[in-house]
This record gives C-alpha cells, sequence and structure tokens, in this order.
C-alpha cells in the first residue's frame, strides 16, 4: 500500500531508512515525472504514520527566492512585491536552517521597517526563529551561529535583533509506536511492556504458579498420609459430623 507519494528520491531514502530502522518493511517504487513512492503493509500504515510524524519525515519543502518572484504577465503593487520578499526571505532561511542536524522543523519570521516618511524614526529590522529539535541533541551551542545566519542574510539586520527560540520534541508514546512497528512490544494481562519485560514478568508469575501447585501438592499428599495412618484431622474452622450431631440433640 502506498504510505507516500510524488516525494524525491532523497525524501524516500529518509523515509525508508527510518522506517527500516523500526522494523517496518518499506519498499520505494518510481512514480511520474521521476518522482517516488514509498509502498509498505497496510497493517503498518498507522504505526509508519506516527512514526514519521515524530521524525518531522518527510521535510517541509520551501519556495525558493527565485519560484516566489517568477516572471508573471500582471505587475505587482509595492505592497504585494514587498510581501512575496519577506515570505521569500522567510523561506530560503528556514530551508538552511533545516539542514542543520537534529532539526524537526524551522521557521523564521522577518519583520523589515517601513521607509521612513518625515521626522519618525524607522523601526529596526528584526527576526524571530523558532527550531523543533531532537531531545537527545543539545542545539543551544550553536544560537549564536543562528544569529549570525539570519543577521547576515537579511539588511540592515543586527544579531542583537535576531531571537531563537528552541523547542525539543516531545516523544510522545513513541517506545510504544516503535515496539509495535518492530514487534517488540507485548501485552500481558492488558500492560503494555517491551519483549524484555514481557518475557520477565511471564517467567515471574510461571514461577509463582509452580511454587502454588507445589505448595498444594505438599499439603495434600500430607493430608492423605495422615488419613491413612488412621489419624483424626481436626480443622478449628471445620467441626465434625459428630460435633454439630451432639450439640443438636441437646
Amino acid at each position: 500500500m502506498e504510505l507516500l507519494t510524488d516525494i524525491t528520491e532523497d525524501e524516500a531514502n529518509d523515509v525508508v531508512g527510518v522506517l527500516v530502522d523500526a522494523g517496518i518493511d518499506a519498499r520505494k517504487a518510481p512514480g511520474k515525472e521521476g518522482m517516488v513512492s514509498v509502498n509498505i503493509d497496510q497493517a503498518q500504515i498507522s504505526k509508519a504514520i506516527s512514526l514519521l510524524h515524530f521524525e518531522g519525515l518527510p521535510r517541509e519543502r520551501f519556495a525558493k527566492m527565485g519560484e516566489v518572484f517568477r516572471k508573471e504577465g500582471l505587475i505587482s503593487s509595492p505592497l504585494e512585491e514587498r510581501a512575496r520578499y519577506l515570505w521569500a526571505l522567510s523561506q530560503e532561511l528556514s530551508s538552511t536552517i533545516s539542514q542543520i542536524d537534529g532539526v524537526l522543523k524551522a521557521r523564521v519570521h522577518v519583520v523589515l521597517p517601513e521607509r521612513s516618511t518625515g521626522s519618525d524614526p524607522a523601526m529596526p529590522s528584526s527576526a524571530a526563529v523558532f527550531i523543533k529539535h531532537r531531545r537527545q541533541l543539545a542545539l543551544d551551542e550553536i544560537i549564536p551561529q543562528i544569529k549570525r545566519l539570519v543577521s547576515n542574510s537579511i539588511p540592515g539586520l543586527t544579531a542583537e535583533k535576531v531571537s531563537v527560540v528552541m523547542v525539543p520534541a516531545t516523544p510522545i508514546k513513541r517506545n510504544a509506536e516503535l515496539g509495535h512497528a518492530s514487534g517488540t512490544a507485548a501485552t500481558v494481562w492488558g500492560i503494555e511492556l517491551s519483549s524484555a519485560s514481557a518475557a520477565s514478568l511471564r517467567g515471574l508469575l510461571t514461577g509463582m504458579l509452580v511454587l502454588l501447585l507445589s505448595a498444594i501438592g505438599v499439603v495434600g499428599l500430607l493430608a492423605w498420609k495422615l488419613w491413612g495412618s488412621g489419624m483424626k484431622l481436626n480443622w478449628p474452622l471445620l467441626p465434625s459430623r459428630k460435633r454439630r450431631h451432639t450439640s443438636g440433640e441437646g
């Protein structure tokens, strides 16, 4: 079953690599106009989607400056040109930052001042960068480099006017999802565990059951021997018939 269609070869390689590492049988298939699709078994669709969502795959496609300012027949107004320029600038920077190892998603919001008309000074340029990254990777140390990258890409912008927000990805139920995908999860009495934990729990329960059965067997054997030897068993909680009969006569 097709999981993804019309993606590039590089995108397909990233997707297949992640799925195969998680134990999901993923295969590439050629598509139209040089694009590629990824196929997997239908039973693994939900697991694969959850895994790719966590990994941020396939990567978002960003518009390039040339695509935004493609020549068209209509003449754009200055306001439209400005909006397109800011959009293209944000897309280019977001695409560049997304190439950093460990970055799952990136957004760059650029604010450029309007041209000053009169005595009022123009507002300085500024930019805000949002980065969602893998939790196990510490990217705080590269914040100065990110600020320098953004400030050097926008005229009139200084590094002090660039804010960077780093947010680690939260792997919600990721272990369970990966366990289901790779066949390494099991359920014992409605409790979802890894295979190793499930095996340990089953072993513990089996051992306890064997001990319980052994104890019952020992008690039964002892009772049988006592009964065979002619000894009377007087259980405190179970009075004999004779006692009940005597009490009834009285």
